[in-house]
């Protein structure tokens, strides 16, 4: 039961918006009344945060295999960019939810925060993995929260304008090849 509450939360989500989640409407596509949903959480904060986890696990699965055999810092980057927005388009809910923030008053417990801190600190390692082959004097945390801005901005614009087509395709979307080619530019070595 749980599974299915959490999977029309991200059905009602995806259609009306992520702060448009109530409890009411719920428990109505659910055929059930919205009481019998606190036997399973104790409100609509504790459905964001479970699909918080949710997104933040799905998420480190998809960076996991993004980054599987990439033998340069350039390959892994291009990965990570176009699987990034990969899991922005196919899972929009989830990606507003755990990189945009959209509810007003959610804040993800210990648990889920944790979740989401494994995934920044597993870029940071990935970083400091390449950072002996990169040209920057920048720490390896710094190079990834600058990816992390350019990959989440490049995905913004491409969801908000042109959310029905694929990673790499569209205004934004096909900019991918060109801030792979700046970056390459900034930190290669002579």
């Amino acid at each position: 039961m749980i599974n299915s509450i959490l999977d029309m939360a991200r059905t009602i989500m995806r259609e009306e918006g992520v702060a448009a989640l109530s409890m009411q409407e719920l428990a109505r596509r659910l055929d059930m009344r919205a009481p019998s949903l606190y036997h399973y959480f104790t409100g609509k904060m504790d459905i964001y945060d479970s699909l918080f986890r949710v997104g933040f696990t799905l998420y480190a699965e998809e960076f996991q295999k993004a980054i599987e055999g990439a033998t340069t810092w350039q390959e892994e980057v291009r990965r990570v960019l176009e699987g990034y927005m990969t899991f922005a388009t196919q899972n929009p809910e989830l990606y507003q939810l755990c990189f945009e923030r959209p509810v007003p008053g959610f804040v993800p417990s210990e648990a889920s925060l944790q979740a989401s801190l494994e995934v920044l600190h597993s870029g940071y390692e990935r970083a400091a993995t390449w950072s002996a082959a990169m040209d920057t004097e920048l720490a390896p945390a710094q190079v990834a929260d600058l990816l992390i801005a350019v990959m989440h901005g490049l995905t913004a614009l491409h969801l908000a304008n042109e959310p029905h087509l694929p990673a790499g395709q569209g205004r934004f979307g096909a900019l991918i090849p060109a801030a792979l080619s700046l970056l390459n530019k900034a930190w290669s070595k002579p």
